[in-house]
């Protein structure tokens, strides 16, 4: 049977991001395959051997800039040509809390462009998802090219997944249909709603300022709240968590960034307890009146 640390670095290995474990000596201890695949450097080149000068940004850093979950860096590809990561660095500690060496997790930075998605395992909510992303990604540049208003709402429906537990996925999946109908009637001119995950939908708005894209969310809120929804008798009610994100003029963000700010907020509403609208992450939260 493997020992564990055979099974830890087979796990680590499997792992989409590079993954460097380096001791208090500047030594590598450990260099997984993804990091062979990001950055040309074999592992056999690079164990028990001081990092070379052309990744040492991966661990002590340099110049850097906030992105996300981590900070760009600019390292320096075997082949030659610079590589833009993200990065994470980790303090590694043993049982008494004595620092033992670091652990770099990093990621090729184009990765940040792909858009953030709810959760799919329905080939006709991936067909939705698809769709839809088409549509955001024209909308955008059009927006960002033309300055017009452009904003999204991620919403959540609150009862979806209990309702997959005790009704089955059949109710569930007849709910957010009709609720789905009652978002489409609750649009304006040029809007677009679409499935963006198992319980999850995506508005495409177009209000002149955040205020009013909240106040839009607020109303398709309600909208979901007075949805009449029966099965086999039982009466159930529908609300709905929703995160809205506008974009600004002048703010420098790309489409998943947009999104990621509308999901934040989403979840700031779940995280409050559901049926509730949060504009932005970190403003007041407001409830759909």
């Amino acid at each position: 049977m493997a020992d564990r640390a055979e099974l830890l670095e087979a796990a680590l290995d499997s792992l989409p991001e590079g993954i460097a474990l380096v001791g208090t000596g500047g030594e590598v201890r450990f260099w997984s395959r993804a990091a062979e695949a990001i950055t040309g450097y074999a592992a056999a080149e690079l164990l028990g051997r001081p990092m070379p000068a052309a990744l040492q940004p991966l661990a002590r850093g340099g110049p850097q800039q906030q992105a996300g979950h981590g900070v760009m860096v600019r390292v320096r590809h075997k082949l030659g040509h610079e590589a833009q990561t993200i990065a994470r660095v980790l303090a590694l500690r043993d049982v008494l809390g004595e620092r033992i060496g670091i652990a770099a997790v990093f990621h090729p930075a184009e990765s940040l462009d792909a858009l953030p998605h709810g959760e799919a395992d329905d080939d006709s909510v991936e067909a939705s998802q698809e769709d839809l992303e088409e549509r955001l990604t024209t909308e955008f540049e059009d927006a960002v090219r033309e300055g017009l208003p452009f904003g999204v709402l991620w919403i959540a429906v609150d009862q979806a997944r209990e309702l997959r537990k005790t009704h089955g996925a059949v109710a569930c999946e007849t709910m957010l249909k009709k609720l789905e109908r009652a978002l489409r009637q609750g649009l304006r001119p040029g809007e677009e709603v679409g499935r963006w995950g198992d319980e999850e939908f995506l508005v495409i708005a177009h209000e002149r300022t955040a205020a009013m894209l909240a106040a839009h969310a607020r109303a398709l809120a309600g909208l979901a709240r007075t949805t009449d929804f029966r099965w086999w008798g039982d009466r159930i009610s529908i609300t709905v968590s929703m995160g809205a994100a506008q974009a600004g003029a002048g703010r420098a963000e790309t489409l998943a960034q947009l999104l990621e700010r509308a999901r934040e907020a989403m979840l700031a509403s779940m995280h409050a307890g559901g049926n509730r609208v949060t504009p932005l992450p970190g403003s007041e939260t407001c409830l759909p009146s």
